[in-house]
């Protein structure tokens, strides 16, 4: 095979970075939880979006930091194998993987969530099922999803959004509702439910950080790519909080809806009527599709890189398809996954998958510190604050909202560490050599 120097083309400035992460992020992500943080957190999901915010700007600084240190890698599990340890740097990858091994479930489960609010008589497993197969066939034939598309999805979802909240401020000045201070603050505000809704609230802020793997396609990567990770981080967490402080006004208390866990569909039927609603479903639809189609086949395409580097068996996790160019089995294997999603309700599930985003947050910032002792000779105030007191910081936010997590979440996600500690033992021969390396930005390694 003759050598391929094509390289890639530094084309991109901070306005397509910050674009092509909240595209990554998805503007319904906002819809998806707030009917369950609402019911735990007693009428403040705004507030609860403002703690996590919080941590994730924190982690956005951090993760600022460690790209300009290691430009052409963007994983928690890079900067920790560099700053601390390879073989901890393998667990925290390990962990990470629960993002994208079950955000396919995510959004199976989303599909039956916004689907049997319109059609109620319909059993949840034919969404489910329904979703799963059909993103698993398009993946396994090879379906491409042209950029120009992405694009129109995404903007299709930001008008609904968009649409959704001017109808939501009119319900609450013409449907004898008012503006208030409520969702942030109460007189009898508990924090402990507060906190476990925030816990929840990561998986809106899942890719914001994905943007660290155009670092060679960025002009000016180490000054525009940590930017376009806060600008994205900010963007996101403004949109956030503005969206479901108009659906909190509105409905100080979700208990007066008929199905929590599918408050936004039919809060959309209570400020549009059906028609509206329709639109909004629509758009939902698009959304977890999109997101369910991507996210498996990212997962599919790291599974492929693990196996040809032998982190799992090469037999199994890199077999091509002659035909369809694709790695089937790994496909196939996540569509069985996704198939939790018939046991498993919303809080559980988006749990399980914070479990690995939380981890690799707290790892983001413990690296920038790390870093920091280990190479700076010199320490000045402000050095200190930056390199030591903000990550600190964001570790802590972090690692309290990582406790918070749901009890059956954290019970699966520390079984499945455990057998990460056990398979690296395995993999190491008992630590006596380094483990493989997680390759989080080789998930296009194979065309399809």
């Amino acid at each position: 095979m003759e050598q391929n120097n094509v390289k890639l083309v530094r084309s991109l400035k901070l306005r397509h970075i910050v674009f092509l992460g909240l595209a990554y992020m998805s503007p319904f992500a906002v819809f998806d939880t707030f009917g369950i943080v609402s019911e735990v957190t007693k009428g403040h999901v705004p507030l609860a979006y403002i703690l996590v915010t919080i941590a994730v700007l924190f982690t956005a600084f951090s993760y600022g930091k460690m790209v300009k240190l290691y430009p052409a890698a963007g994983s928690a599990y890079t900067y920790t194998s560099q700053t601390m340890n390879s073989g901890l740097g393998f667990l925290v990858g390990w962990a990470s993987l629960l993002d994208y091994l079950f955000l396919p479930m995510i959004n199976a489960l989303l599909a039956n969530v916004y689907l049997s609010s319109g059609f109620p008589n319909v059993p949840k497993w034919v969404w489910i099922i329904g979703l799963i197969l059909l993103m698993t066939t398009m993946n396994v034939i090879g379906i491409k999803v042209a950029v120009s598309a992405n694009v129109l999805m995404v903007t299709f979802q930001f008008l609904v959004v968009l649409i959704f909240v001017i109808l939501n401020i009119r319900a609450i000045i013409f449907g004898g509702h008012h503006f208030s201070f409520h969702p942030f603050y109460t007189d009898h505000i508990s924090w402990g439910p507060v906190i476990s809704g925030a816990s929840i609230l990561a998986l809106s802020f899942l890719g914001f950080d994905a943007v660290t793997t155009l670092s060679e396609e960025t002009i000016e990567p180490k000054k525009n790519v940590p930017r376009g990770i806060f600008c994205i981080a900010m963007a996101g967490g403004v949109f956030f909080i503005a969206v479901t402080y108009f659906m909190q006004c509105l409905f100080p208390n979700v208990a007066s809806l008929q199905n929590v866990s599918g408050a936004s569909p039919e809060i959309a039927k209570y400020i549009g009527g059906t028609v509206f609603q329709s639109i909004f479903l629509a758009g939902a639809l698009v959304s977890v599709t999109a997101s369910g189609l991507a996210s498996q086949t990212s997962a599919s395409r790291l599974l492929y890189a693990m196996g040809r580097d032998g982190v799992l068996t090469k037999k199994l996790f890199s077999y091509v398809h002659p035909r369809f160019k694709t790695p089937i089995f790994n496909v196939i294997i996540l569509g069985i996954l996704a198939l939790a999603a018939l046991f498993l309700n919303l809080a559980t599930a988006t749990s399980l998958i914070n479990f690995g985003a939380y981890t690799a947050f707290s790892f983001v910032n413990l690296s920038v510190i790390v870093y920091f002792i280990r190479n700076k000779k010199k320490y000045t105030f402000r050095s200190v604050i930056s390199n030591i007191i903000i990550p600190l910081a964001g570790f802590a936010v972090n690692a309290y909202l990582w406790f918070s997590l749901d009890r059956h979440a954290m019970i699966m996600g520390l079984c499945w560490s455990a057998v990460g500690i056990v398979y690296l033992v395995y993999l190491t021969r008992g630590f006596t050599k380094k483990p493989p390396k997680f390759d989080f930005d080789e998930t296009e390694s194979v065309s399809g």
